[in-house]
């Protein structure tokens, strides 16, 4: 709603008792720039609503809770009053001035939005890049397994990398799906390019199992860190596979969108990943076939990222060295059987 500057002479004492109650409607007007017809129409406005208002006193409060007419029902009529009056006397002002007001708020609209988008983006950015460093999720889960749930950290199966996974086997023993991690597991930390020594070993498993083939990765698709779904998108591209697009982070979180994009249990896919307590207590938890592969690289890796690592890797040794195992999969009892000496490794 529009102020209309100018001094205004002195409003009749209903407008301004009205005004007292209204704090929108709190404005230098200036009366005599609306037309006589106009100036009538808000007085009569005035001193109707506020005989409706004061005719709400304290003992009919009840009755006008249960009753169908609004009192106060005036008050809008008098902002839609002000609201097309302001309109009308601000076209008899100055044209340049209403020109560079318009102007100035239009810039002021565009300066708002960027600022908007702009700590939109920083917040969402910086919230991934957070995340992909502290995974307070894996700690809460983590917990509950360094204390009673060992055997969900041991993979069912060790390998180098997924050039030593016989895909023809897995198919054999009737697995429908692989799910991969993505960072150290088929591409470098925060990469989008497939680690260019596993593109014979992709290949191989891309025509053993077809298009039933994802990544599902704790950065590209997750909501949180990758926002627009541009990173799977790059993903997608680069490396031929699905992304899936995911908003709770591993370990936690179910199957459910996992087994939505391949049409079938947990139980009858594939994880692959190289981390114990995300990767592989996720898949133990749901019910995949786990794999724990080596990470390509760790030179890219934060520091507090190596050095998770280095205790995950040195618990999960203690705990076999013990005599810990994991649990058996119905599919495949011995998963040592999916395990090849890859040629020219």
């Amino acid at each position: 709603m529009q102020s209309i500057s100018g001094s205004s002479p002195p409003l009749p004492s209903c407008c301004n008792q009205f005004r007292l109650h209204n704090p929108n409607l709190r404005r230098n007007l200036n009366l005599q720039s609306f037309p006589k017809r106009k100036q009538t129409q808000f007085k009569n406005l005035c001193a109707l609503t506020l005989a409706q208002t004061h005719s709400c006193s304290k003992e009919q409060d009840k009755d006008h809770k249960s009753s169908k007419s609004d009192p106060y029902q005036n008050h809008s009529i008098l902002l839609q009053f002000f609201s097309s009056t302001g309109s009308n006397s601000s076209n008899n002002r100055n044209p340049g001035a209403q020109n560079r007001e318009e102007k100035e708020e239009q810039g002021d609209g565009e300066t708002k939005k960027r600022k908007v988008l702009f700590t939109n983006m920083w917040w969402a950015d910086l919230k991934g890049a957070l995340g992909q460093r502290f995974n307070f999720g894996a700690i809460v889960c983590s917990a509950g397994v360094l204390v009673k749930d060992r055997h969900l950290a041991l993979p069912h199966v060790a390998v180098p990398d997924i050039r030593y996974i016989d895909w023809s086997e897995l198919r054999r023993r009737g697995f429908k799906g692989v799910v991969f991690d993505k960072d150290n597991t088929i591409t470098a930390p925060y990469s989008l390019r497939l680690w260019r020594p596993l593109a014979s070993s992709l290949d191989e498993c891309k025509s053993v199992f077809g298009p039933n083939i994802a990544v599902f990765s704790n950065s590209a698709g997750l909501y949180e860190y990758d926002h627009d779904g541009s990173k799977a998108k790059a993903l997608e591209r680069a490396v031929g596979i699905k992304v899936i697009r995911h908003r709770v982070k591993k370990p936690a979180g179910t199957a459910e969108e996992v087994e939505k994009h391949f049409g079938c249990e947990a139980s009858q896919l594939i994880m692959v990943g190289d981390r114990p307590l995300t990767d592989i207590v996720y898949g133990n938890i749901n019910g995949f076939l786990t794999i724990l592969t080596e990470p390509l690289s760790l030179a890219e890796e934060p520091f507090i990222v190596r050095q998770v690592r280095k205790l995950e890797t040195t618990l999960v040794k203690r705990w076999s060295r013990r005599g810990l195992k994991p649990t058996s999969h119905r599919l495949l009892p011995d998963a040592t059987q999916c395990v090849i000496d890859p040629p020219n490794v």
